[in-house]
């Protein structure tokens, strides 16, 4: 009997539900590291921002901006990096790739990473990742590319964070309200 033209009634629960189910934590888990950006619009406050008065002033400024956005600051300077890439198509798919990597080896994963055996620490796998990162990135050929998007990410990140107040930041608790309510 043929079954041209019709429609199953139930899936069965197969190896796709089980990737549904990882898809499913896979976007919990981007959703909750997320969870640490703080609002654009409370970043780019235009009355929030003036000269530091001196030099100690700038430095302290920089330090609780820097903790406070660093998800924001680490957007940007993934950003900057990606579009100076645009121009070089293989590094590009290798950056792409690497944060692939990234999200499935260390973001995304719920258990333990064991290879042969054996159980590999955290701190392995970022040290790991980090190098060979680094070391594919840099087998592209687009290292000076490289290294002035990182700078210009950086400058952009530090001026930004030097001269942004401080006060009107709020603590922990009320900025987990903030980002909510947002």
């Amino acid at each position: 009997m043929t079954t041209y033209g019709t429609i199953p009634t139930s899936s069965p629960a197969g190896p796709s539900a089980g990737n549904i189910e990882y898809l499913s934590r896979a976007k919990e888990r981007v959703i909750e590291g997320l969870g640490d950006r703080r609002p654009w619009k409370l970043m780019f406050n235009i009355r929030c921002f003036n000269f530091p008065g001196n030099l100690s002033e700038a430095i302290s400024r920089g330090r609780s901006n820097l903790a406070y956005f660093r998800m924001n600051y680490a957007i940007i300077v993934l950003g900057v990096l990606f579009l100076s890439l645009l121009w070089h198509p293989i590094s590009l798919i290798v950056f792409v790739a690497v944060m692939a990597a990234w999200l499935v080896l260390y973001f995304l994963r719920d258990e333990p990473l064991v290879v042969f055996r054996r159980t590999i620490d955290d701190r392995v796998v970022l040290v790991v990742l980090g190098v060979l990162t680094v070391v594919f990135l840099l087998l592209t050929d687009a290292t000076p590319n490289i290294l002035w998007s990182l700078l210009a990410g950086a400058a952009v990140v530090l001026v930004h964070a030097s001269f942004r107040r401080t006060d009107d930041l709020a603590d922990e608790e009320s900025a987990g309200l903030m980002i909510s309510s947002s």
